[in-house]
């Protein structure tokens, strides 16, 4: 067994194209000290009505606090995942089992650093929850440090950028309205495809944001041009400003397929990942890095701090419960930094 777990770290070693000189020698002295066996897992048992009892728990302590619906299933998802790949009770999870499990994920599933630090942060909570109503006695995950990723700045889209994109949709009123919504309010796509025509009030909207926060949101002139000459053309009862395709449509839509009544949902609003995808099209035609939903809130938020607005009102538009937070959709560059402190610091 000595044998076997040498010839297996030296290998790790190899691929990594670490010089293994003297090493192998050094290694058995230092193994001579200790007991090595295999972890074997036959006689683990699972209570998994235990485990399904503490999910919910947690999930009903979730929903009590104000969570939406989007973000206690996604609680609930991850958790029965790493749960059953755990294959323990939960009682029973160590810190060990943790690390091994967050290793896997790296080495073997391949996964990003920010998938991996994303389901340490959903066990985090859960076992700190259990700690906290004194379900276990220790949170296995108190030891684990979050995981460092490398943070890339996210760019907002450029005047051309924008302008381009207006120009490709001028014939799209629909996917139009949506570009002038997003880049006018810094709406999450959660929060905008959730918009009911009776909502927009004149140049306001009142929208539902993360923690079931209710929050004012305002049109530009060009938004409210864009939602107008969108509705127009609208002759069905849905009331959401961004309908649902009918589940009978089968197939790729046609472009205008909502101006035909019997092609819409009557009471379902689009998903994210529908409007996820119209923008990722455009992107492709387009030849752009990206036109991801998030980054039309990044661009309003930093387009309207390069216009003078102070971060404390852009972070109460965002929805955000920090200044921290706003910053990192800020895309400034180091002179306009320097400008907006000549003018606003004393």
């Amino acid at each position: 067994m000595r044998e076997e777990l040498l010839n297996r770290l030296l290998m790790i070693l190899i691929r990594n194209n670490i010089k293994i000189d003297n090493i192998k020698e050094e290694a058995y002295i230092i193994l001579d000290d200790y007991e090595i066996q295999k972890r074997t897992t036959e006689l683990i048992t699972t209570d998994e009505n235990r485990n399904e009892e503490l999910i919910k728990t947690f999930l009903i302590a979730k929903h009590v606090k104000g969570c939406t619906a989007t973000t206690i299933e996604y609680y609930k998802l991850e958790l029965k995942k790493i749960i059953l790949e755990l294959g323990k009770t939960i009682d029973s999870i160590t810190t060990q089992d943790i690390r091994y499990y967050l290793a896997k994920r790296q080495v073997q599933d391949k996964v990003t650093k920010t998938t991996i630090d994303n389901e340490l942060r959903v066990l985090r909570s859960f076992f700190k929850f259990l700690t906290m109503e004194e379900i276990i006695l220790k949170d296995p995950t108190a030891k684990i440090d979050r995981i460092k990723i490398d943070k890339k700045k996210k760019k907002a889209f450029t005047d051309l950028e924008i302008e381009r994109m207006r120009s490709y949709l001028k014939d799209d009123l629909r996917i139009k309205a949506m570009l002038e919504l997003l880049l006018s309010t810094g709406c999450r796509i959660s929060e905008a495809n959730k918009i009911k025509i009776d909502d927009i009030q004149e140049n306001k909207i009142n929208v539902l944001g993360k923690g079931n926060k209710e929050r004012t949101v305002y049109l530009n002139a060009k938004a409210q041009l864009a939602i107008l000459e969108y509705l127009e053309k609208r002759t069905d009862s849905n009331p959401y400003l961004f309908a649902k395709s009918n589940k009978k449509c089968k197939g790729k839509l046609k472009k205008n397929w909502w101006q035909d009544k019997k092609m819409v949902d009557e009471v379902e609003h689009v998903d994210n990942s529908t409007i996820e995808g119209n923008f990722r099209q455009i992107a492709k035609k387009l030849g752009l890095e990206s036109a991801n939903p998030h980054r039309f809130r990044r661009t309003c938020a930093t387009f309207a701090l390069r216009r003078g607005m102070p971060i404390e009102q852009v972070s109460k538009m965002l929805g955000h419960e920090s200044l921290e937070t706003t910053q990192i959709y800020l895309d400034l560059t180091q002179e306009e930094l320097e400008n907006m402190h000549k003018k606003y610091v004393i």
